[in-house]
This record gives C-alpha cells, sequence and structure tokens, in this order.
C-alpha cells in the first residue's frame, strides 16, 4: 500500500510540475489556463489574424498595381514589372509573418538568424538552381531578350514565349516547346533578331560574262527598289564583287524592318531571277569545255581524251 502512494505521489508532482513549467512568454501551463490569460491569447489570435488578413491583401494589391504599369505603357517590358511585383508582394508576406509572431511575443531577430543559416546551408546544397536564379534575375533586369523575340541561343533559334527565374521558354521554327536553364542563356552569346528595327538584307547575284553589266545592275536595282519593304536610306550597296569561273557576281545589301527580313530575303531572290529573265540577261551555270585535238590517228585521239 505505501508503494502505491508513492507512485501515486511521484506522479502527481509530475504533473504539477508540467503545469508550473514555463511554456511560453515567461508563464507557466497553469497560468495559461486562467481567464485573463485565454482572453489574451484570443485577443493575440484575433490580432494575428487581422494582420495576416491585411497583409495579404495588401501585397496582392500592391502585386497587381505594379504589374498593370507594365501592361499599361507599351514600352516598358512585362516581365520586368511582373518581377518587381511578386518581390514587392513576398516582401510584405514576409514583413506580416515577423508582426504577427510579434504578436504572439516570439522573438523575432533568433528566427532571422536561423533563417539566415538556414538560407546559406541551402544555398549550397542548390547551388545549380540558384545559377539558374541569379541568371533570370539578370535577364529580367538587363533584358537581353524579351517575350516575343526571335532569337538564337546556342543552337535553339525560335520565338521567346516566357521568361521565368528558373528557365527560358523558346517556340522553335517548329513550333515545339524548348526549355533553356537561365544559366545557359545569360552564360552563352544570345544572337537576338528582334533587338533592332531593322535589318541589312544580303545577296549575291551572278551574270554571265557576256552580259551587259550596267544593264544587269540597273535591273537589279530597279527590281529591289520598287519594292515597299526596301528602304532607301541607308542607300543601298550593289556592286560587282567577284569574279567567277562562269559568272560576274553582284553583291546586293538593302535595308528593310527586321519583322519581314526573312521574308522579304526570299521574296527578292525570286523577283531578280525573274526580271533577269525577262531583261535577257543571261544568269549562267558551272559548265565545264571539253577541246579535243584529232591528229588523225584515232588512238591517239582516244588516248588524249583519257588523259
Amino acid at each position: 500500500m505505501e508503494e502505491v502512494e508513492a507512485v501515486a505521489t511521484s506522479v502527481w508532482d509530475q504533473i504539477g510540475s508540467v503545469f508550473t513549467m514555463e511554456i511560453y512568454n515567461g508563464k507557466s501551463f497553469a497560468d495559461l489556463l486562467t481567464l485573463e490569460a485565454m482572453l489574451s491569447l484570443l485577443g493575440n489570435a484575433v490580432a494575428a489574424t487581422l494582420i495576416l488578413i491585411a497583409g495579404f491583401i495588401i501585397s496582392g494589391m500592391l502585386s497587381r498595381r505594379i504589374t498593370r504599369l507594365g501592361q499599361l505603357h507599351a514600352s516598358l517590358d512585362d516581365t520586368l514589372f511582373v518581377f518587381f511585383g511578386n518581390i514587392a508582394r513576398y516582401t510584405i508576406l514576409a514583413f506580416t509573418t515577423l508582426f504577427v509572431l510579434n504578436t504572439f511575443g516570439v522573438r523575432t531577430t533568433s528566427i532571422v538568424a536561423v533563417i539566415g543559416a538556414a538560407g546559406l546551408a541551402i544555398g549550397l546544397a542548390l547551388q545549380g538552381t540558384l545559377s539558374n536564379v541569379a541568371a533570370g534575375v539578370m535577364l529580367i533586369l538587363f533584358r537581353p531578350l524579351k517575350n516575343g523575340d526571335f532569337v538564337q541561343v546556342n543552337d535553339v533559334v525560335g520565338t521567346v514565349k516566357e521568361i521565368t527565374l528558373n528557365y527560358t521558354e523558346i517556340a522553335d521554327i517548329g513550333n515545339v516547346k524548348v526549355v533553356v536553364p537561365n544559366s545557359e542563356v545569360w552564360g552563352n552569346t544570345i544572337k537576338n533578331y528582334s533587338g533592332y528595327k531593322t535589318r541589312r538584307a544580303e545577296w549575291e547575284f551572278g551574270v554571265g560574262y557576256g552580259a551587259n553589266l550596267a544593264r544587269a545592275e540597273q535591273v537589279i536595282r530597279d527590281t529591289i527598289m520598287s519594292d515597299p519593304r526596301s528602304h532607301s536610306e541607308p542607300e543601298p550597296f550593289i556592286q560587282v564583287n567577284n569574279l567567277n569561273s562562269s559568272s560576274v557576281d553582284f553583291l546586293v545589301r538593302v535595308w528593310c524592318d527586321a519583322a519581314v527580313y526573312f521574308q522579304y530575303q526570299a521574296d527578292m531572290k525570286r523577283k531578280v531571277k525573274e526580271a533577269l529573265d525577262a531583261a535577257g540577261v543571261d544568269i549562267p551555270f558551272p559548265t565545264r569545255t571539253l577541246v579535243m585535238q584529232n591528229s588523225g590517228d584515232d588512238k591517239d585521239a582516244k588516248s588524249l581524251v583519257a588523259e
């Protein structure tokens, strides 16, 4: 009987120690069970809920307003303002979380220190992912390419569809979705064919050695410059560039709008060919002349041809 009483006394003492142990803000469990403490906790919970709701509302409104600025002005990059909007949103939410913790009396300085140490450890473990994020930030800030640009990145040629913090999405010429990590985009040469409003088209047209070069040049000039896509400024360049084995080659350089470059370049090849044919200007093709000498002896002639 005495042993049972001793065990009961020990259990009761342990339960009592739990009630007297400090568990929150210097108060024990017994202190928190009082009406005053419960009302205080309820008030803190209500205040924290209101702060949290206000933080979500304010962060969402500010993010949408910043994003809308990029959509309202054509000269502003949408991707850049979406990025700024997300930064503003998550910054407000981070401060909101700190305010909520302060409401319950939690010391946030120690939490910030723990988060910093954890962030360092996570950063070391995710170096590849973070390099993509860092490259994405650089792409968004410096904008070497943007949505809708026709670009070449490494061996990928196509139209930029989306730039995120981790990857860049490109639709190639065959309309196949290609996802390129941002570190590979930022760390390599980028050819942005939409970077400037105008481009210089270049062709090489060959005519026969017997052709009237002045006439041929005039036909080429009239044909290309009659197209409304051709720019007269800067002045077009049309000159004899090479004396080939079977042709005299004209080098032609004319400026046009970048948006029509590829179709314009293809159209002019056909139009110039048709114009030269209509003007009677000979367009040569590779030929080979075989000279045979007949000495009267068929055997000698055959051996000469064989040589």
